[in-house]
Order: structure tokens, then sequence, then C-alpha cells
């Protein structure tokens, strides 16, 4: 790794961090609002597929809930579909939750 990038990746990691940290407070106020109980929150590196299976088996998950990007086939076939995988290998209820669409 270059000097350069070897500046930059701290403060990428930061602003990560920062992100997830947003997105873990956004999901605490939708479970609070909603009377949700019993949801573990959790911010894990690796690959996602195995991430959330992993957690699905760690913490007795009865439900597993992904989003969708909606990506094409050809973008699904390069990139994988996390979702896909979940549904197919988490031992788990999985609902998938596509974008919504945006009316113009």
């Amino acid at each position: 790794m270059n000097a350069g990038a070897a500046a930059v990746l701290p403060k990428v990691e930061s602003e990560l961090m920062r992100i997830s940290n947003e997105v873990i407070d956004k999901a605490k106020e939708i479970c609070v609002a909603n009377s949700v109980i019993d949801v573990a929150y959790e911010v894990v590196q690796g690959d996602p597929r195995n991430v959330l299976c992993d957690a699905v088996e760690r913490y007795h998950a009865d439900v597993l809930v992904v989003g969708s990007h909606g990506y094409g086939v050809v973008k699904r076939t390069v990139l994988g579909s996390v979702s896909d995988y979940c549904a197919h290998h988490a031992h788990c209820t999985v609902m998938i939750m596509k974008k919504p669409k945006h009316k113009n």
C-alpha cells in the first residue's frame, strides 16, 4: 500500500463507522416507534452473505430482513445477490424489502 492510500484509509474507516452508527440509531428509532423488542444491533466486516447467515445462526434469529437494490440480471450475475443467497442459505424466514419506486 502506498503512503497516499495509507493516509486515506483511517479517514474512510472513520466515515464508515459514522455511517454505521447513524444506521443503527435510525433502526433503534424505528424499533422503538413500532414497539419492536429483542433486537440485536451489530456492525461487522466481511462478505455480507456470510456475515448475515452467520448472524442468523449466532442469534438464533426467527427472521432476517434484507434490502434489495433491484439490480438487473447482468449486475446481479456479476456482483451476486446477497438477498438471494440469504433466501437460500439462512436457516430462518427471510424477508426481502425492495426499494420503493419513485413516481415521476
